[in-house]
């Protein structure tokens, strides 16, 4: 045993040594042992409640802007057994989502557009918001898998303690949360990702031949929900291995004698996930259009072709104000500083301090492996839109935040510690209970009270207030309103028949329409301050939203009540 793992094991003995009752480390120290006696019935009642908020949020949101079209490519995928709508993105996650409409009634109209064919299909059935729903609870199972993922990890490497501790963080966390309760692909990379990374620590220990079928099962399935899986697990795991490198006990020797035992076990992982991929694309053999030749299950090589030429083209994206195609190195580093709670931030903080502190056990490293295999190979990519493409990060950082919460308890020499500790568990768990439902727009106070001036997109507004809006227009006697939203909300007559939306005008962005007009933040943001082209050629050099101050504000809406007799045009 190193001296890490016996210097652990020598604090665990201490903490469950008998204390006395005047100890002011007592009752922490009673906490811990409570919760590795207890470890799985906790978890269970942790997962319970996040999945209570997580349903709980289906019905106050709007369907945003992706989710018609996954659902769509879902539904022929299942319906079909084709998968041509849309390649970029694998089959797993939109198949999942469009099980329960599907099973429910729900068929393909044969739009040429597939966010059109989901709107449609959507709207058309007889009840719009029970196939939303539906849609989203086929997307619950993967934040059921990346729990257990979590609590499975850290009670193999650290205890039952920290696996109830780091399964209940990740369940606080508000960006895991909001996608998990979205039908799109982001919680299931998150939980995918992680599962293979899990299943290649075991096989890794001991390459059974279970563990074997596992990995390749389980990289298959990460490959399956996003592409950027592709990147994120190899990523994680050449970190990992380098871990091994790092400790004191390792000798390359050994390491390549470790390395020559499980090279076949290894080849039949790729085998397995190789044909597991194959068969999900129904066996299908064609060629693939980019690089024009013939390989078993086309449509995933095409849609590796297609997602690669997206990010060398790049995506307009958004950071403090400026506007690119190439994106910024930097900016997935601010997305989490500003999309997590603060709380959370220390406690990893923490945890990371910890973790080099025992650089020497490999274990202890390895969550920090994989966050870093998430997050570096995501700083090259060219598509900034979203603190759901690193989403997996968060079941690594858990892990780090929890095992920072024991070992401040079991080195701590004064109540008053743990009772920063305490304060900085509770500041997490408020920081999303306070901001139910909207976890989707969720940022902490770093971001300051005008969140886009940081971020946009999936980070604040994706379409999902348009229901809200919806009401507030009624509470408030509306009769017609000219709309300037994001995604779905763009089909504003489909919104009139589902929501109860009055009658939608439509928008002027030189000169604003008497009565009610509302803007989206992200449609003056994504501008770069305001400028447009077809503007600047009526010589405005600012939408007219930017120079009248709203009469009120619905989350990222800027709602604007303009008088008859309003004569001003702005320069």
């Amino acid at each position: 045993m190193n001296r890490t793992s016996t210097a652990t094991t020598k604090r665990s003995s201490e903490i469950r040594r008998p204390l006395k009752s005047s100890d002011p480390l007592a009752p922490p120290a009673t906490v811990l042992r409570f919760l590795q006696d207890h470890s799985r019935a906790l978890a269970f009642v942790l997962i319970a409640i996040a999945c209570i908020r997580i349903v709980a949020t289906y019905s106050e949101l709007s369907i945003t802007v992706d989710e018609p079209g996954h659902f769509a490519c879902g539904l022929e995928y299942l319906s079909k057994h084709v998968y041509r709508y849309e390649s970029q993105h694998p089959p797993l996650t939109r198949a999942m989502e469009a099980l329960g409409p599907y099973l429910d009634g729900a068929r393909l109209l044969n739009a040429d557009d597939r966010n059109r064919e989901g709107m449609e299909v959507i709207f058309q059935s007889p009840r719009p918001e029970r196939a939303l729903i539906l849609m989203r609870l086929g997307i619950l199972p993967f934040f059921l898998l990346a729990c257990l993922v979590v609590y499975f990890w850290s009670t193999h490497h650290f205890g039952g303690d920290v696996a109830v501790i780091a399964t209940g963080l990740f369940t606080l966390i508000p960006p895991v949360l909001a996608h998990a309760g979205l039908g799109t692909t982001d919680m299931g990379l998150a939980a995918s990702v992680s599962a293979a990374f899990l299943a290649l620590i075991l096989w890794a220990e001991s390459p059974t031949p279970f563990r074997t079928i596992a990995l390749g099962v389980s990289s298959a399935l990460a490959a399956l929900t996003k592409f950027t899986a592709l990147g994120y697990v190899p990523a994680s795991a050449i970190l990992a291995l380098a871990c091994v490198f790092v400790i004191p006990a390792a000798r390359t020797a050994r390491v390549f004698i470790w390395a020559r035992d499980r090279i076949g076990s290894f080849l039949v992982a790729v085998l397995i996930g190789a044909v597991t991929i194959w068969s999900a694309y129904w066996f299908s053999f064609g060629t693939v259009p980019a690089w024009n030749i013939r390989l078993p299950a086309p449509e995933f090589f095409d849609g590796i072709s297609v997602a690669l030429h997206h990010n060398v083209e790049g995506h307009q994206n958004y950071l403090m104000g400026e506007v690119s195609n190439k994106g910024w190195w930097y900016y997935f580093p601010i997305v989490l500083a500003v999309k997590t709670p603060i709380g959370f931030l220390i406690l990893v903080a923490i945890g990371i301090v910890y973790t080099i502190r025992a650089w020497a056990n490999v274990r202890i490293l390895l969550p920090l492996a994989f966050a870093l295999g998430i997050l570096v190979p995501a700083m090259t990519s060219n598509v900034n839109i979203g603190v759901r493409h690193i989403l997996p990060i968060y079941c690594g950082l858990s892990i780090i935040a929890a095992f920072a919460v024991t070992q401040i308890i079991r080195t701590a020499r004064s109540a008053a510690i743990v009772s920063v500790l305490a304060i900085l568990i509770l500041w997490t768990a408020l920081s999303g209970a306070t901001h139910h439902p909207d976890y989707l727009s969720y940022f902490n106070g770093f971001a300051g009270g005008e969140p886009q001036n940081v971020l946009v997109d999936s980070d604040l507004d994706w379409g999902q207030n348009t229901k809200r809006l919806a009401g507030r227009l009624r509470e408030l006697g509306v009769k017609e309103v000219s709309l300037h939203l994001v995604g779905p909300a763009a089909e504003a007559v489909d919104f009139e028949k589902w929501y109860g939306m009055p009658h939608v005008v439509r928008f002027n962005e030189s000169y604003p329409n008497p009565g009610w007009n509302v803007v989206s933040v992200m449609q003056l943001s994504m501008r770069n301050e305001g400028v447009d082209l077809n503007l600047l050629r009526q010589g405005i050099t600012k939408s007219w939203a930017y120079q009248i101050a709203p009469t009120e504000r619905l989350g990222p809406l800027l709602l604007f009540n303009i008088p008859a007799d309003f004569k001003q045009r702005p320069q």
